[in-house]
């Protein structure tokens, strides 16, 4: 399922898989402070280990927030921590132009859950020959997405996997329909996004807000699901973080709820 993605940690384990990492690249040494202390944690739960950060956020609800440190500068830092660390990275993209760009810097392009609908954006990302996460949209039914996979692989890349973040639930709230898991396996590897699923968008300050405290119960949920992977944004400081803060995970918190998912997915 993962195994063809460069520098995945090969894991006899039989453990899910995690993206995890920064909302956004703030800098070389956070970074690298962040995906050290997940590999450690990874490596000694045998849990395969994608790290993840933003090269830029695009998607902001008000101008004067933080949207990156520059493209290339980030994709640089992005690009020497799965050289230095040896694991393989991810971020998400917004152009058609982004698909190109980053595919120089890391091993999965991931398409915006707003943005997993724009055809070229998909046949641009899928051209590039890298592993493809597509997001489902808050807007989609689970069933919906097996045309956005289709733009993927009838652009010539078999490598996709999709990613479950919740669905709008009013105005300022989302939901997961843990349904849409077991739904979308037919068409490709799931992940559970835990952290985005927890967001409350569309505050009327114009920053998002979310409930961190449920990050433990919605792991659990998924994979009792059969989710194959899960997707977590962790910080040692989420509350001073540049971006998405509020439903960050506090990074000393990883490894007890990893351990407990482990339990569950042992169990099953």
């Amino acid at each position: 399922m993962i195994s063809s993605i460069p520098k995945i940690n090969h894991s006899n384990s039989g453990n899910f898989f995690i993206m995890a990492g920064p909302c956004a690249i703030e800098g070389e040494e956070m970074a690298f402070k962040i995906a050290n202390k997940i590999l450690d944690i990874t490596s000694k739960l045998e849990i395969p280990f994608i790290f993840k950060g933003s090269f830029k956020k695009a998607n902001r609800s008000r101008l004067d927030s933080f949207t990156g440190i520059g493209d290339e500068k980030a994709l640089s830092i992005l690009n020497k921590i799965g050289t230095d660390l040896n694991i393989p990275t991810v971020t998400d993209i917004h152009e058609i132009k982004d698909a190109e760009l980053a595919a120089n810097f890391v091993d999965v392009l991931q398409i915006p859950a707003f943005l997993v609908r724009q055809t070229d954006l998909l046949i641009a990302a899928a051209k590039t020959g890298k592993h493809i996460n597509l997001k489902k949209g808050q807007f989609m039914s689970p069933e919906s997405m097996t045309h956005a996979v289709k733009k993927v692989q009838d652009s010539g890349n078999k490598n996709v996997f999709l990613t479950e973040r919740g669905s709008m639930f009013g105005y300022q709230d989302l939901i997961v329909d843990f349904r849409g898991i077991p739904v979308m396996k037919q068409f490709a590897p799931v992940i559970l996004d835990v952290t985005h699923s927890l967001q409350q968008p569309n505050q009327s300050s114009g920053v998002t807000g979310g409930r961190p405290e449920m990050i433990e119960t919605i792991a659990k949920a998924g994979i009792a699901c059969g989710a194959d992977g899960i997707f977590i944004e962790t910080h040692f400081d989420p509350k001073n973080a540049k971006s998405d803060g509020a439903n960050m995970l506090d990074i000393s918190n990883l490894e007890e709820i990893l351990v407990k998912l482990i339990k569950i997915k042992k169990g099953l």
